[in-house]
């Protein structure tokens, strides 16, 4: 499954784009100590961010597994597999230029290119990414940038991400922020100003918004609340059609939280969490189109 995996994600991404990206900021080779090829440093960061290894991790795992060398292009006998300080510097080289961020809208200009990203409405959402409430560390406090909220009965600490995708569930825009800034704050970001519709669960009502976005033409579809009244039958019914449109973002949530193990960040601070946010969800755009991308000879031509 891994070989298979590995395999449908190296014909889908466009790494000659994602490399001539990162190149102005790649250090040059000369007469001290040689970088390693840089699409070699691409491909295990993103086997980093599907497999949810730490840099050690992922150094390790190039030893141990002859898929993860092979889609490196790492012969044991003939190349040097990067240490984990080498794959820290290049993480630390995308975080840096905020490269990660571009990497995301040329995914998502290559979709809009081959006409796999819908322009007729969005769906907004959020999701909460857990981080350590434990005091047990150097600074003996939890990280000051993120915040505890409570969903339903229960409190959880930790970040959001908010995320706009298309009808498909496909995502175009991405915001974070501490977990407990209200989902509706971030809307404004989400949205790509050519909408026809909008989705969204009952967090994002607001009536004024909704009397805007008549006066634009745009459906107003995000799920009704009333806090001084219960809703009628009408009003639920509408809500749960709502939903069923909805729901597809969910999708892309499970990708990055379920299947790559993104459910609780991995650093300290905003910053770095949402780089890797941004690296993944263009990359679970990719693998949920990769159907689509692949031609029945199993290649993509970008």
């Amino acid at each position: 499954r891994r070989e298979r995996f590995l395999a449908e994600m190296d014909a889908v991404i466009p790494w000659a784009r994602l490399a001539a990206l990162i190149e102005p900021y790649y250090p040059k080779a000369g007469n001290g100590t040689q970088p390693m090829p840089l699409e070699r440093m691409l491909r295990i960061y993103f086997m980093q961010n599907w497999f949810n290894l730490s840099d050690p991790a992922a150094e390790d795992s190039l030893y141990d597994s002859e898929s993860m060398r092979r889609f490196a292009g790492i012969e044991l006998a003939e190349d040097a597999v990067p240490d984990e300080t080498t794959i820290l510097r290049f993480r630390h080289l995308l975080e840096q230029h905020k490269l990660t961020e571009q990497i995301f809208a040329e995914v998502r200009g290559l979709l809009e290119q081959k006409r796999l990203l819908l322009k007729s409405g969005t769906i907004v959402d959020a999701t909460i990414i857990a981080a350590p409430p434990s005091t047990k560390n150097a600074d003996g406090k939890r990280d000051p940038e993120m915040h505890q909220t409570k969903k339903g009965k229960d409190w959880h600490f930790g970040m959001k991400a908010h995320i706009g995708t298309d009808k498909r569930g496909i995502v175009h825009s991405l915001s974070t922020t501490a977990a407990n800034v209200h989902d509706s704050t971030q809307m404004h970001k989400l949205l790509r100003g050519d909408e026809r519709e909008v989705f969204g669960d009952q967090a994002y009502w607001n009536e004024s918004h909704r009397h805007s976005a008549l006066e634009q033409g745009i459906r107003y579809r995000i799920n009704r609340r009333s806090p001084r009244r219960a809703l009628s039958p009408y009003q639920r019914w509408i809500n749960r059609r709502r939903s069923a449109a909805r729901a597809r973002v969910e999708h892309v949530f499970h990708v990055v939280k379920r299947l790559w193990g993104f459910s609780k960040v991995r650093y300290r601070g905003l910053a770095k969490n949402t780089a890797r946010l941004f690296t993944a969800f263009a990359l679970a755009n990719l693998y949920l189109l990769r159907r689509r991308l692949l031609t029945p000879q199993g290649t993509c031509a970008w």
